[in-house]
């Protein structure tokens, strides 16, 4: 039979499965022999039963009961006994910490009987009639669902009448009078009194506490903090012990550190005559917890050395709930404390020097998501700000510049020197020039996976997007807001990319010290974050086994991933080497009415792509450069549809439409699809336009073999992309293999050393992977394409039509495209990597989509036996700890 309560001293903190985070550390401190106030725990099991049946399971309130007898004979007094009232308090606790999103009720088993004997036995009529009225006034909005405003008003009003504002002023009669107030409220809003009955209120606060897993708040942090919605809450019954018995009571909050900088010291708050909600209410300033000392130093130092003993016990900074009952302390609460991602750094090397924890605990306890807030930089947070409205945070930073419309004059202001912002309804590969050009990128379509988005984050760039309230006019070169403000082009704005807030005017930025370090490996000794960051990054590359790559497509950003770490390059998008002024060239190939016409477009694109590729393998001397081959289809690389058939419409009215405009229009037509993702793309178009594969392997090689030439060593992988069929990849090898042969593709009379290999980006192509791995050297994951192709998703559209309604639904946790769906996407990808490795042994196996920089991601494919992953080059420190991660994690 399931058991479903437990006595604190039954426990202890591995159970927080079963007992929460609170009932755990509840029950550990009470077996540490600290002073705990006797209760109880109600399990996650009996909260899971209880909202799948939408009731309480049939043994729980017995054994509540017996529970509930057993502490009131240790404390000698019954809950809501008239004369000598045993009162507790039913606070929540799930698995993993959510502070405030769920439900806490004090003073339990007061009643208009009870609060006079607790006025006797205390000797302070004051004290019961407060503690009776924050009872019903908390009971009223958490457990009857009551407005908490109505309460708020009904104090505030009764403070006016005394001519106060400090909830201290009122006294006993006052206090009296607001209970009666509390409970009029109750009865107006809900039909019925106030409950009298003790062992009723509290079994209506444990239902509360339940009920409130899914409060809309509670929903929204689990999202946000990725926690599993079906885990349930315990719930801890306490007997109360009281902070507002009188100054010389209290109640507080301490860190055994300080959560926001890591630094060694003694941080909290410390409220006199107050219960605990009153410190995180703010009714009253508090007071620093050092100040405890002068106030009762007694109570003090039995405080600072429980918190040694707490911190030595759990190794880590702990965050401590305390309360001091006319000079007798007492433990409500510890956990292991929230802090920043500098504070986690810091405190993790501090830890390590003081042994209580070695390095792969270190590594432990940091997690790419902090190092990734770490590389940002952030604006002044005590600067005076004007906020516009508020988008999607897409790409962590903080950014400003001047408002432009476009990416020809982005570039243009940027080259003369100017800060700007690319303001678009979203952006398109057309769009890459302005945003490299640009501080920041504002989109009021799209979101956290739309393409600047994605492009942002791989450059590091600032992004909002999303901002719906924005109304773009990209031909009035303005944006108004729903306010009716209206920037136009050359005001200043500024975005933060980690809040999603647009704001007018300049703000102060302030650059990120960890960023320069991973740059350029220099550390100033005298910056503990920094050397903590080093010390941690150093473990993590010694421990992990997945090598990091990144996504590169220039000399330059190849640079800047090599001095990130990368070890060589996962993906070269060639497409974008296709854009700007090259574009007439692509023209001229897809106009080719001849052979000869498409020999000569081509020999015009050898040199260039010979020439990107040389600045890749300059970059990335000695390490592997993985290239795909052409991937999307050709009339992304030609004008719009529609706007070339106006433009040829017009020449057309005028008598001035030239043959080129016209077999343009026709060609674009003719290859204009409806579903071009799914279309004439990758290997496809390799096999129908001949020749250009053999163009791009061509300036591969010759690339290859001129710096071989001179000494430079250069691993290319050829990677033939959207392969889903071997008869595919046969085709375009053979291709490949006449190619390496020409002389100008030899080093020393032999082919330049290279490897043939494919991307998997459709599930068919995982299904059928040993057939692939016959012909293919190595696998490289597109994730991006792959989770597309088996959700039937278009990452482009999906995400701002009904991304967000799967999320508040549940059906989603995260976006599949933020972090690997790892039981269908990531089922296919464990399946390619056995059944190619199967027919290959040394079948070399990579990932390359988005995913490749999540640090979800990062431990599934160290899993799944992966031998790299490769990522954007902002990412590539990322990927790094969370692969050495992975190792010490398992």
């Amino acid at each position: 039979m399931t058991k479903f309560v437990y006595d604190f001293a039954e426990g202890d903190r591995d159970q927080r499965d079963l007992l929460g985070g609170k009932g755990a550390n509840l029950a550990e401190m009470t077996n540490l022999g600290l002073p705990v106030p006797p209760g109880f725990v109600i399990t996650t099991d009996a909260c899971r039963a209880y909202l799948a049946e939408g009731r309480e399971p049939e043994s729980m309130a017995a054994e509540v009961t017996e529970h509930l007898t057993a502490l009131e004979k240790t404390m000698g007094k019954q809950l809501g006994q008239a004369d000598d009232p045993l009162l507790v308090s039913v606070r929540s606790g799930a698995k993993f910490s959510m502070p405030g999103m769920m439900e806490t009720v004090l003073n339990v088993g007061l009643n208009d009987e009870s609060v006079r004997g607790l006025a006797a036995q205390a000797g302070d009529d004051r004290f019961a009639w407060d503690s009776y009225r924050r009872l019903v006034q908390m009971f009223g909005a958490t457990v009857l669902g009551i407005d908490a405003e109505h309460f708020h008003d009904a104090l505030e009003a009764a403070k006016t009448g005394k001519d106060t504002k400090n909830d201290l002023d009122l006294d006993a009669g006052d206090l009296s009078t607001l209970v009666e107030t509390f409970k009029g409220i109750v009865s107006e809003h809900t039909g019925r009194d106030f409950p009298q009955d003790p062992r009723e209120q509290l079994d209506l606060a444990v239902r509360a506490v339940f009920d409130s897993w899914n409060s809309p708040r509670a929903n929204i942090y689990r999202r946000q903090e990725r926690i599993p919605t079906d885990l349930g809450t315990a719930v801890s019954v306490c007997s109360m012990v009281f902070g507002n018995l009188g100054m010389d009571s209290g109640t507080g909050v301490a860190f055994t550190r300080d959560p926001a900088s890591g630094a060694r010291g003694v941080y909290g708050d410390y409220l006199q005559n107050a219960q605990g909600e009153d410190v995180v209410a703010g009714i009253r300033n508090t007071l620093p917890l050092a100040d405890l000392e002068q106030i009762d130093k007694s109570s003090y130092d039995e405080l600072m050395g429980i918190m040694t003993t707490l911190e030595q016990h759990y190794r880590d900074l702990c965050d401590i709930e305390f309360t001091i009952e006319r000079g007798k302390l007492w433990m409500l609460q510890t956990r292991v404390g929230k802090r920043t991602a500098g504070a986690a750094f810091t405190i993790a090397a501090q830890l390590i020097d003081e042994g209580l924890i070695d390095d792969d605990e270190a590594l432990r306890r940091v997690t790419g998501h902090q190092l990734a807030q770490l590389m940002f930089p952030r604006f002044d947070p005590d600067a005076e700000k004007e906020l516009l409205t508020t988008g999607m945070n897409a790409s962590p930073g903080a950014a400003g510049g001047k408002a432009v419309f476009d990416s020809e004059t982005a570039i243009a202001w940027a080259k003369r020197g100017e800060k700007v912002i690319l303001v678009r309804r979203e952006t398109n590969p057309d769009d890459l020039g302005g945003m490299i050009a640009a501080e920041g990128v504002l989109t009021s379509r799209g979101g956290r996976t739309s393409h600047a988005a994605v492009v942002a984050r791989g450059m590091g760039k600032t992004a909002v997007c999303g901002a719906e309230e924005l109304e773009v006019d990209v031909r009035g070169k303005k944006f108004t807001t729903s306010s009716g403000r209206e920037v136009v082009e050359g005001d200043v704005i500024a975005i933060d990319g980690t809040s999603g807030e647009v704001y007018l005017g300049e703000i102060p930025v302030s650059a990120s010290p960890v960023v320069s370090y991973l740059e350029t490996g220099e550390i100033d000794a005298g910056d503990e974050l920094v050397v903590a960051v080093d010390r941690i990054m150093g473990h993590a590359d010694s421990r992990r086994r997945m090598k990091v790559r990144a996504n590169v497509d220039t000399g330059e950003d190849a640079g800047l991933a090599r001095r990130f770490g990368a070890e060589g390059i996962g993906l070269c998008r060639t497409e974008h080497m296709f854009l700007g002024e090259r574009r007439s060239l692509v023209e001229d190939l897809v106009l080719a009415e001849s052979a000869d016409d498409r020999e000569k477009a081509l020999a015009a694109l050898l040199p260039l792509q010979i020439e990107d590729f040389t600045s890749l393998y300059r970059a990335m001397a000695g390490l592997p450069v993985t290239i795909r081959l052409l991937d999307p289809p050709l009339h992304e690389f030609l004008p719009d549809l529609t706007e070339l058939s106006v433009e040829v419409a017009v020449a057309r009215e005028r008598g001035e439409l030239t043959d080129k405009q016209e077999a343009l229009l026709e060609n674009v037509r003719r290859l204009h699809e409806q579903n071009p993702m799914l279309g004439l793309r990758g290997v496809r178009l390799g096999i129908q336009v001949p020749g250009l594969f053999a163009m791009q392997v061509r300036a591969i090689t010759r690339a290859a073999a001129s710096l071989a030439a001179e000494g430079i060593s250069v691993l290319p992988e050829i990677m033939v992309p959207l392969v889903g069929t071997v008869q595919e990849l046969q085709a375009v090898a053979a291709e490949i293999a006449v190619v390496v042969q020409e002389p100008e593709s030899q080093v020393d009379g032999a082919p330049v050393p290279h490897q043939v290999g494919t991307m998997i980006e459709l599930p068919r192509a995982a299904l059928v992977a040993a057939q692939i791995a016959e012909v293919a050297q190595f696998f490289s994951f597109g994730t991006n394409d792959l989770t597309q192709t088996t959700w039937g998703f278009s990452r482009d559209d999906v995400e701002s039509s009904f991304f967000s309604a799967y999320l508040e639904h549940g059906i989603f946790g995260v976006s599949p495209f933020e972090s690997l769906d790892v039981e269908g996407v990531g089922e296919l990808v464990e399946i390619a990597s056995w059944r190619g490795r199967e027919v290959r042994p040394d079948l070399k196996l990579g990932i390359c989509g988005e995913h490749g920089g999540d640090p979800d991601s990062v431990h599934f494919f160290h899993r799944s036996g992966l031998d790299y992953v490769s990522c954007s080059p902002f990412r590539v420190p990322v990927a790094r700890l969370e692969a050495g991660r992975a190792a010490v994690v398992g």
